[in-house]
This record gives structure tokens, sequence and C-alpha cells, in this order.
């Protein structure tokens, strides 16, 4: 059997009371990024300064904590979220190195992937999290997953602060990652700490809040020694603290009427005022640094203390009364009723299902029950566990503004709301991406059949970006998800954790249909010849719906004409209907049907004729209405020298590429290529297969790109009727 990563450990801390840490005292941050920023590596440190591990596991000798999983390990990249739960003491306070007590803070972590496919992870990491700390690579800057993720950031209000990282690399530019922010994200930027030195120079930082520069010494970077700024970088500093000083106050009425005055903030103050602004999204710190040379991580903790929310400092959080349909707040609070949120559930082989979930209100105890709001069930808790990365510490009780895993639960999913029975509330739910890429898979062997349907269920239980679907024609299992990585680490998956061998097939678009104008059409199901006949009859209208919105069902019928019974088995035939599709068999998206019409007979009617009736009238109304196939349209962003630039632009022209715009980057490539110019570009997915091999080959192994999903768009007319013959996959 396979190594718990939530095995025990000795080092758990246990609290009689985790009250120990008052709420004002606690953080729930994400750290988040695009791939390759070093989001990882600066988890790893901050579990190191934190004393949660006493060995800095790096990301590529494959030792990271925070990735426990072999995938994880074996390819040095993060795939699943991993929470941590650490304790801080702000550098300032600490007397002596010995730890301030009364000032240590509880910070619990959540480590999220870069990578485009794992999109879910960060998306509901974020719906739980109170703050985020973002990472920048110092070479890059701003690339296409940052805007992604701060865009889900932006989605669910998340205050941040921004950590540019890798400052040591060759290439390394803090103005230009400080302006590629302000000029793709948010011109809310303010620099809080500028790096003395970049490069193979880069030594240390300087606090514009202070205005005192930093040194790391020792062989983890774990002493920070306190110096003067260098005489060279004095009146760079004094522009950029003023420039700092005075984008502070203006947040702030009173330290702004002061200012003018001519009186200069103190410190307190000016914490105090950056603080109240990041929480309201009206500033963001911009700190740096270079978390595998050991830089500047500890004094990127003390600005998640300093200015990034607890859970009481957010509005509290709003819900639905499920029985009155009214809204509710809940304050994070432990007096009031408990409500948490599921956020994810993993398979544990030790202990089955583990449910991880975020309490917004009250307390919860194990042992006890509490009700899953969507699905209107009770459900016992089990155990509580806390997770500290790769081991758990057991709880008997957990509290507002903590994130735990239980066990037990049967029917929580990712996105449902736990809350006391006698006073429910209905949280916002999470809402997650269709899938864009599918691949038939065959078991090897009739063992392997067996438990694939059980691994399928199970890894579709964990993944709510993962789907599967049975062809009803070849009788083939198709498994459907965000990209050919995220595939292909679920087909890892069944076989490692599940021992299902099985062979996979190419990788598939996953169209979509949908329909461009309104249409009416009858649907007659009547068989009435001898004996017990059947009869079914309903009047649809077909509208086009706007992108995202999904599939509405309206009943307006009047004055009785199809008794109130059938109304459902129409839906469902219409349903039905949609999942087929009407013009190459694919999902019928974004569309109203409307049931204005029908008729019945008192003998004959019943719910399968109406089904029938219904599934009918929707295929006639959709073929009507102008029903179109759609594929799904990825952003690209290729890094090319310069030289190469004509073959590049030239084959993406040639995949029915739209190139948005081209730019050049400073820095120099893996190679020493100096003129790197970086294409945007939106290209349909079924293009994209094997493009990095065709990349390769057309810039000698010098280009990179990253691809990402951004849209649905109609298909041009002679690719779908080869979609639709069947000639195009």
């Amino acid at each position: 059997m396979p190594s718990s990563p939530w095995g025990s450990s000795e080092r758990c801390l246990l609290y009689a009371n985790m009250r120990d840490y008052p709420l004002e005292k606690t953080r729930d941050i994400g750290i988040v990024a695009h791939i390759d920023a070093g989001k990882t590596t600066v988890s790893e440190r901050v579990l190191f300064y934190t004393g949660v591990s006493h060995k800095i596991g790096e990301v590529h000798e494959g030792e990271a904590v925070m990735d426990w999983m072999e995938q994880e390990r074996e390819r040095g990249i993060t795939i699943t979220a991993a929470a941590t739960t650490c304790f801080w003491t702000p550098t300032e306070d600490r007397a002596g190195g010995v730890k301030a007590k009364e000032k240590e803070m509880r910070i619990n972590i959540i480590d999220t992937p870069g990578h485009v496919d794992f999109t879910v992870e960060v998306e509901r990491s974020l719906r739980v999290l109170d703050g985020a700390v973002v990472v920048f690579d110092g070479v890059a800057g701003v690339e296409p997953q940052s805007e992604t993720v701060w865009r889900q950031a932006d989605k669910y209000r998340v205050p941040r602060v921004c950590f540019i990282n890798k400052l040591d690399r060759t290439g390394a530019s803090f103005e230009k990652s400080y302006a590629s922010i302000l000029e793709r994200l948010t011109a809310k930027a303010v620099r809080i700490q500028l790096p003395i030195g970049l490069e193979e120079n880069f030594e240390g930082v300087v606090d514009l809040m202070k205005m005192k520069a930093y040194n790391f010494e020792g062989e983890h970077g774990e002493r920070i020694v306190e110096i003067d700024i260098p005489e060279n970088m004095k009146s760079e500093a004094e522009k950029c603290r003023d420039e700092l000083v005075e984008k502070i106050v203006e947040t702030d009425d009173v330290l702004m009427e002061r200012y003018l005055g001519g009186e200069k903030p103190a410190l307190a103050e000016l914490r105090k005022a950056l603080r109240a602004a990041t929480i309201a999204n009206k500033l963001v710190p911009v700190l740096c640094g270079s978390a595998l040379k050991n830089k500047g991580v500890q004094l990127m903790l003390d600005a998640v203390l300093y200015y990034l929310p607890s859970p009481v400092d957010l509005p509290p959080v709003k819900g639905v009364n499920p029985k009155t349909g009214a809204s509710e707040e809940r304050p994070a609070s432990d007096e009031v009723a408990f409500s948490a949120l599921a956020f994810k559930v993993a398979s544990d082989p030790f202990v089955g299902q583990l449910t991880f979930f975020r309490v917004y209100s009250g307390k919860l105890e194990a042992g006890s029950y509490v009700l899953n709001v969507n699905k209107n069930q009770k459900e016992r808790i089990g155990r509580i566990l806390r997770m500290h990365a790769n081991h758990r510490e057991e709880v008997k009780e957990i509290f507002a503004g903590e994130i735990g895993a239980a066990v037990g639960l049967k029917y929580t999913r990712t996105g449902d709301t736990l809350s006391v029975e006698d006073t429910p509330v209905l949280l916002e739910q999470i809402v997650f991406p269709e899938p864009v890429i599918s691949v038939r898979i065959e078991p090897k062997t009739k063992a392997d059949q067996e438990k694939m349907g059980l691994a399928l269920r199970r890894l579709a239980d964990e993944d709510p970006t993962f789907r599967i679907k049975g062809d009803e024609e070849t009788g083939d299992t198709l498994i459907a998800g965000m990209g050919e990585l995220h595939l292909e680490i679920i087909v890892d998956r069944m076989k490692r954790e599940f021992k299902v061998d099985a062979n996979v097939g190419r990788p598939q678009v996953a169209y979509k249909e949908t329909v461009k104008a309104t249409a009416e059409a009858e649907g007659k199901y009547i068989r009435q010849s001898g004996g017990r006949g059947q009869y079914g009859h309903v009047r649809l209208r077909i509208e086009p719906m706007a992108r995202g919105a999904g599939f509405e069902f309206v009943n307006a019928i009047k004055g009785g004409a199809i008794p109130h019974e059938f109304i459902p088995a129409v839906e469902k035939g219409i349903k039905e209907a949609i999942d087929k599709g009407v013009v190459a068999g694919y999902p019928v998206i974004d569309v109203k049907a409307t049931l204005y019409d029908g008729s019945f007979h008192e003998v004959d009617s019943s719910e399968m004729a109406f089904k029938i009736a219904g599934s009918m009238a929707f295929q006639e109304g959709a073929r009507r209405a102008q029903a179109v196939l759609l594929e799904p349209i990825m952003k690209v962003e290729v890094i090319v020298p310069e030289k190469f630039l004509g073959e590049v632009t030239g084959d993406l022209s040639s995949k029915r590429a739209r190139i948005e715009q081209m730019f050049a980057r400073g820095g120099t490539s893996a190679v020493g290529d100096s003129a790197l110019k970086v294409i945007d570009a939106k290209v349909p997915l079924s293009e994209m297969f094997g493009y990095s091999t065709q990349l390769r080959s057309l810039s000698e192994g010098r280009a990179s790109y990253t691809m990402e999903f951004n849209h649905y768009e109609e298909v041009p007319k002679n690719i779908a009727e080869e979609i639709i013959s069947g000639k195009r996959k």
C-alpha cells in the first residue's frame, strides 16, 4: 500500500484549544502565480523559516514537501493544491532570536498549481481564502497565466500582495516586472521594497516603509541583518518612498490632510493605512526577492501579517436561507451558527475520502451531525483533521476562520455548503469551466474493466472539471478534461492508485453546439392503434442565450393545456436531446427552451410520450434556430527569437490563428538569444495538437509557448462540414 501523504507525525503541534490563536491573529492565504514562477519554492522556504520542516525540499530534486504526489515529484510541477498551517512572528518583534509569543500569528497556506490545466485548484482555493500572495518571475514578469489567476482573484475580491521572485536570474529586472504588473494587471500596485543589485549581484532588499536595507546571511538566509541603504541607492529610494507615501495617504482622508499640512506620517500610521487600502483592494503592495537563494521570504511573511486580512477584517459571508429564499449573512465568529464550504475532495488510501472545508462561522465538533444544504442530506463528521502539508493532526473541534478536512462525508462534493440543521444557509457556489478536450479510454483486461468504473467515479468526485461519458454507439468510455496534461495525469493516477491498465486514444476536441436564432417547433408522439396508446404533443420556443449561460427551461403553459405532472417529463426529454446534440452529436449549450403550448389525451397520455415529444420538438426547433458547431479557442503566447519570427507567425497563420499583438521582451533565452519576441494569438484547439514538436523544429528548439482556454467560437462552415462528415476529429 502506498504511504499516505497525510501520514501522522510526531511533530504535530497539539493545541488543546485552538483559540490560542484568536481570529485577528489568523491569516488564510494562497500562493498563486503562473507556471514556473516559484510558488512551491516560496512555500518550501515558508515551511522552513516557520519551523514546520527542518530541511528545505527543492522542487528540482523532487523533494518538495508541498508537492507530495508521485506525479508532482517526477515532473517538478504542482498538480493539486496543498494546505498547511504554520506560525510566524514579525521579524522586528523577535528579541534576540526569541519569539515574542504574544506577537505570533497563525498562517494557513494553500500552495496552488500554475499550469492552466489545473485551473480548478486555483479557482476553488481563491474562493475560500482571505488573501493571496501573487508570485512573478523577475525575468518574464506578467505571463498569460498570471492574468488568469489575477482575474480569478478579482472575481472573489481577494486582497493581494505581489512578490517578484527570481531576481538572481540572468535577465532579471525588478522595474520591468513592476511595469508589466502596472500595465497588464492593475494600476494600484505600489512598491514597498527595492532590490539591492540584480542577477548575480542581487544581495538583499530595501524596505521603503522603514527606509532600511536588509541582507540575508547564514546557510539558508535565516539571519536577517539590518543595514543602511547603500549610498548609490539613496536618491532612488527617497524618490520611491515619496511616491509610496503619496499613494498611501491618498486612500485615507485624515492622513491626506495632515500630509498636505507638511506633517510626515509615522510608520505605524502608514502601515495601518496601507493595510486598510490592501484589504479594500485599493492598493497592492509589491515586494521582491529570490526564494531559491533564500532572500526576501521572511519579509514577505511579515507583509502577509501586516497587510493581508484576518477573517474578521472582511465583510460577513453572504448566503441564502434555503427555506425562505431570503439573503443572510454569517459573521466570522465562534458564537454564531456553524457554516462552511467544502472546496475539495481527495482520496486517501488509509481513511477513504477526505473533504476539505473552510469554516466561515461557528465551530464544529468531531462526531457531530451537519446538514449538506445543497443535497438536503444529513452528514456525520467522523474525524476532523488539520493539514500540515504532507502530514495531519487530528483535532476534536474546529473554529471559524480555519481550514480543515473531514473524514466520513458520503454525499458532500466540491462547492457544497455545510451548516447546522436548524438554521441552514446556502453559500455562493463555485462555478467551474467546461472541459475542452476528450480521449477514448479502453480497459486492457476484464479485471481492469471492473476496476475502471470505480476509479473514474472516484476521480470525478475529486475533480469537477473532469467528466466521464459513455459513447452509446460504440460502447466506449470518453473522458474529458481541461488539457492533454490534465488527462495524462488522470490516466497515470488510475494506473498507480487504482491499478487500472488502459489503452488511451488520440485526444479529441470537445466541440459544442448552440443556436443563433429564435424558432418555434412542434413535437408529436402519437401511437393510437388498438389497446393502450401513447399521446404526447408539445410546442416549444427555442432561443439563444449569452455565452456561458447554460440551459434554461421555462414552463409557460396556461390554462392546463398540458397537465402539470407531464411538465418534468418534457424537460427531461429536452435535456436528453441537448446531450445528444442536433448537428454532429455534441452537447448543446447556451439555449433557452420555453414550453408554451401542447395538448394531451385523457387516457393515452403518459410521461414517456411527453418525454419523446419534448425531445423531438427540441431537435426540430434547434435545426430551425440555425444550430451551429462551436470550438474551443485557446489563448496562445509564443516567445521566439527574432530570427525565427517569420516562420513561427507563418505557421500560426496556417492554423487559423488571429495574431493580436507582437512585442519585444527584454532578457535573453536559455541559449543566449538577445532579441526575444512575444506573439499573442487566439488559435482553435484542434490546430494545436503536437504544437510543441512543431515549434521546436521551426525554431531549432529555442522558442517556447503557453496555452490556455479562452472561449468557444463558431466553427467556419468548411471545417464544420468536415467534422459532421467525420473527416475531422
